[in-house]
Order: C-alpha cells, then sequence, then structure tokens
C-alpha cells in the first residue's frame, strides 16, 4: 500500500503562484508514476499534470502547460506543483495520485490507472 499526503493549499489571488505537495509513504519507493488532478465543484476529476520516474517523463494537461511545473524529490518521496500565474478556473480540490504500475505515455493523464489517491487539498483563486 502506498499512502499519500497532500500539504494545505489556500487562497490565492489571481496572477499570483502556490505550490503543492504531496508526500508518500508505504511502498513509496515502488510508485512509477505521480501526478495531480482536480476536481472543480459539478465537474469531473481532470488531470493536471504528472511525472514518470524512470525516465523523468513530465506530462501537463493544456490547461497549465507553461504555467505548472511538476517535480518530484525522490530522496523525500515528495512531488511537488508549482503553479504559476493562478486562474480563477484553476479553482479546485487537488488530488495526488499514484501508481506502482508501469504507465505508457497515453495512460498517463488517465485518472482509471492510478491507484492511490491523497485527501485532496483546496485551491480557491479569487481577489
Amino acid at each position: 500500500q502506498v499512502q499519500l499526503v497532500e500539504s494545505a493549499g489556500g487562497l490565492v489571488q489571481p496572477g499570483g503562484s502556490l505550490r503543492l505537495s504531496c508526500e508518500a509513504s508505504g511502498r513509496a519507493s515502488q510508485i512509477s508514476t505521480m501526478g495531480w488532478f482536480r476536481q472543480a465543484p459539478g465537474k469531473e476529476r481532470e488531470f493536471v499534470a504528472t511525472f514518470r520516474r524512470g525516465d523523468n517523463k513530465k506530462v501537463y494537461a493544456g490547461s497549465v502547460k507553461g504555467r505548472a511545473t511538476i517535480s518530484r524529490d525522490n530522496v523525500k518521496n515528495t512531488l511537488y506543483l508549482q503553479m504559476n500565474s493562478l486562474k480563477s478556473e484553476d479553482t479546485a480540490a487537488y488530488y495526488c495520485a499514484a501508481t506502482t504500475k508501469s504507465l505508457i505515455l497515453s495512460s498517463m493523464g488517465r485518472k482509471e490507472h492510478y491507484d492511490y489517491w491523497g485527501q485532496g487539498t483546496q485551491v480557491t483563486v479569487s481577489a
């Protein structure tokens, strides 16, 4: 089993920045791919960004590309998401997700391929 714990989100003004972190424990060394998803009220959970350990492959959703940076500290078993130029439409609950399975590129952005999830942390972008 893998346990994932996200850092607190918060309230950010439009145009501001925020960094989220997610610490993995348990079988963390066996995680192959770890990423972020988000869910706004009344909407489905959507992909934000993900990081594949084996080749350091990073994938971003089009909606955050250029504004988000995903990184991973393998020693600390922690995943980070730096978000800049935040917009109101970035408001959502952000979830960390992980899998120990080997994912091909086309699967990395699909939530059904992730086996472990954090509890979620709220990010609100508002003036």
